[in-house]
């Protein structure tokens, strides 16, 4: 049996917007992320996946729930300042706009070591410089670009840096809300192939964001998929692909585009009726590791 690195139990988030206005951004979540894998959280905008992304980092605090990592509730406050260093190294998150994650008056040198100079870290190949020419090179990028600024960088060359800082601290798990979502198609698929490289390499664990659900199916070795703040469906990625059971993973799977003009002409799209969508219920195992949200008389 697979061991379990991170354990997110029953997290929702709310969003106060006044006084008198709260909007409930997660409602419930739960799963797991095993060592190693590669775990896909899909939907479409505003279903609440970068808010679980920045619950996981501890950038918010959860309205309720818990989130295991190693064991550890990052929850709670007392328990997450005693871990603090291990999280911020162990844990690292790469954002969809590298233009604004990326300091624009640092060069890349400085960009890659900063994480290391700031976490007092020796550089395990002896000098920062040979750090950050082999992170760079990691990501398939000359030592030429060392002395670049973001600027003077393409869009797939920004997020190759991003992803080489992340990785100067060698971590666990690696948080990838949307990254290859601004890029050109083939510059995706780069990046999703490096992804892989790194889960085959180091064996780093991925909780990937999307809602490109080709490049999901290709890298993840689960997903699950959230609306409206919910978790409606998680299963193995075989398994969700052949055979989805939510009316929403249905309508989702169904707006994926043929390569076959022809045949994406003539196909019938699945229907979901949003204003039947209820909230209530609970994941249900309708097959191995395949589960589904269901009301209580549909059980």
């Amino acid at each position: 049996m697979s061991e379990i690195l991170l354990d997110v139990q029953h997290l929702s988030h709310v969003y106060k917007m006044g006084k008198h206005v709260a909007m409930k951004a997660v409602d419930d979540v739960s799963f797991q992320l095993k060592k190693g894998e590669i775990f896909g959280l899909v939907g479409e905008s505003g279903s609440g996946k970068s808010t679980v992304a920045r619950c996981v980092m501890n950038v918010y605090q959860p309205t309720s729930g818990k989130i295991l990592y190693n064991g550890i509730d990052i929850t709670n406050k007392q328990k997450f300042r005693r871990n603090r260093k291990m999280l911020e190294t162990k844990r690292q998150i790469i954002f969809q706009d590298s233009t604004s994650s990326l300091n624009q008056r640092m060069k890349v040198a400085d960009i890659i070591g900063e994480p290391m100079e700031i976490h007092h870290i020796k550089p395990p190949r002896g000098s920062l410089r040979a750090e950050e020419e082999f992170q760079l090179y990691y990501v398939g990028m000359d030592k030429e670009y060392l002395d670049k600024y973001p600027a003077e960088l393409s869009g797939g060359q920004r997020q190759r840096v991003a992803i080489a800082r992340a990785l100067s601290m060698e971590p666990e798990l690696l948080v990838a809300d949307e990254p290859i979502a601004s890029l050109d198609v083939s510059i995706q698929a780069q990046i999703v192939n490096l992804f892989q490289h790194l889960r085959m390499e180091h064996g780093c664990s991925m909780l990937f964001i999307a809602h490109d659900l080709s490049m999901v199916e290709y890298l993840c070795d689960r997903v699950g998929v959230m609306y409206r703040g919910k978790l409606v469906e998680l299963a193995p990625t075989a398994e969700l692909f052949a055979n989805p059971q939510h009316e929403y993973t249905k309508a989702l799977l169904s707006a994926i585009p043929y390569p076959d003009p022809i045949a994406e002409r003539s196909r019938k799209r699945a229907d979901f009726d949003e204003m039947a969508f209820e909230r209530e219920g609970t994941l249900i195992e309708v097959a191995p590791e395949h589960f589904v949200l269901r009301k209580e008389r549909e059980q």
